[in-house]
């Protein structure tokens, strides 16, 4: 029952970061910013918040550096939002899951060219054998 409520806290939490990141928060450096999920510690002191950047890398460095400077006022808001007795502490963590599946698609696709590269010369030495 009690990680039900996690659960769900957590769901809440995430929803109103990403409003407030899309809404609230003013800060032109914070842009191109999505949270991507919220991870609440079953005492629910301390939510660890993945959040995704796309950009530059020195877009993506601002925006990280912003978003540190914004961490009291998004638990502040987080607080009159959702009514909770006590409200977690926030942590950062950035999201590579994208990167990280943006690069093995193009493993997959090199590797997918590669073997096409190499059954072509073998269907040609199979038509030749058979004129």
């Amino acid at each position: 029952m009690a990680r039900l409520r996690v659960e769900k806290v957590q769901e809440a939490i995430q929803h109103e970061l990403s409003n407030m990141l899309l809404l609230d928060v003013k800060d032109p450096r914070i842009k191109f910013v999505t949270v991507t999920g919220v991870e609440l510690t079953d005492d629910m002191s301390y939510a660890t918040v993945f959040i995704s950047m796309y950009g530059t890398e020195e877009e993506q460095e601002a925006a990280w550096k912003a978003l540190n400077k914004a961490l009291g006022y998004m638990r502040s808001e987080i607080a009159k939002r959702i009514r909770l007795r006590f409200t977690p502490t926030l942590i950062l963590k950035k999201d590579t899951s994208y990167a990280y599946s943006a690069h093995i698609e193009t493993i997959l696709n090199k590797i997918k060219q590669e073997d096409a590269a190499k059954a072509k010369p073998e269907e040609s030495m199979e038509n030749e054998q058979e004129n």
